[in-house]
């Protein structure tokens, strides 16, 4: 099964409680990141994976709302989250992607799936190197790799960031990448900072067809090449 593991939470350091700030009148960030996903044509199963914590309760409680599936784990070993996750729901691929990407593009999601699938890779990515915009980036990879890496490191990084130890043992995995001709790496649009959400905002709100892909954001920008002054300092 083709599982997606969104991983969310409550406590960002550089702005806190993101994934739970309102977008449109309807939608919080963390809608969005689940909605964009859906329009994925390969994609089977949506799970978020969240912290154990109380301050967390309330992204687990939005999303029972929703009925949309959770899974709780470990807050600071989100490598740990993600294995607990995947075992639980016996995903054989999974997807990884960060809820503070709430206009992740389906279509490049189903690019980096479609290279995994097709090839005999243990991990494939859209980050190495980074030819797409910040704010789409997926990664995949399959439980067995997942298994490894969770009983290959005891380093705090790479359990708190769950994939560094793929590319960090290239002579262990199986790596690919999807890169495009064009680089757009100097586009912007994951959250991590209030003016992030802003631009984010924006676009949600101007953009009203479903999904919101790259080249309809890309397109908004040519038409209004101001609104890249909204974050431009966290480019």
């Amino acid at each position: 099964m083709i599982t997606c593991i969104i991983q969310a939470r409550m406590g960002s350091t550089r702005l806190p409680g993101k994934v739970m700030k309102k977008l449109t009148d309807n939608s919080k960030v963390i809608d969005f990141v689940i909605d964009q996903l859906k329009y994925s044509k390969i994609i089977e199963k949506i799970i978020v994976a969240i912290p154990d914590l109380v301050e967390d309760d309330i992204i687990y409680n939005h999303l029972r709302s929703r009925k949309i599936q959770t899974y709780r784990g470990s807050s600071r070993n989100v490598l740990d989250r993600y294995y607990q996750c995947a075992k639980n729901i016996s995903g054989s691929t999974i997807v990884r992607i960060t809820a503070d990407c709430p206009l992740i593009d389906p279509e490049i999601v189903d690019k980096v799936i479609m290279k995994f699938i097709k090839n005999k890779f243990d991990y494939v990515a859209n980050i190495h190197p980074r030819t797409f915009p910040y704010g789409t980036e997926t990664e995949v990879f399959s439980f067995n790799a997942l298994e490894a890496a969770w009983n290959g490191t005891n380093d705090d990084f790479d359990r708190e960031h769950v994939t560094p130890y793929f590319y960090k043992n290239p002579n262990k995995f199986n790596i690919g990448n999807v890169s495009q001709e064009k680089n757009q790496s100097n586009y912007r649009w994951t959250v991590d900072y209030k003016n992030d959400l802003e631009f984010v905002k924006y676009v949600a709100n101007k953009i009203i067809k479903k999904p919101i892909l790259t080249n309809d954001i890309i397109n908004l920008i040519i038409k209004n090449p101001d609104i890249l002054k909204i974050n431009e300092n966290h480019n």
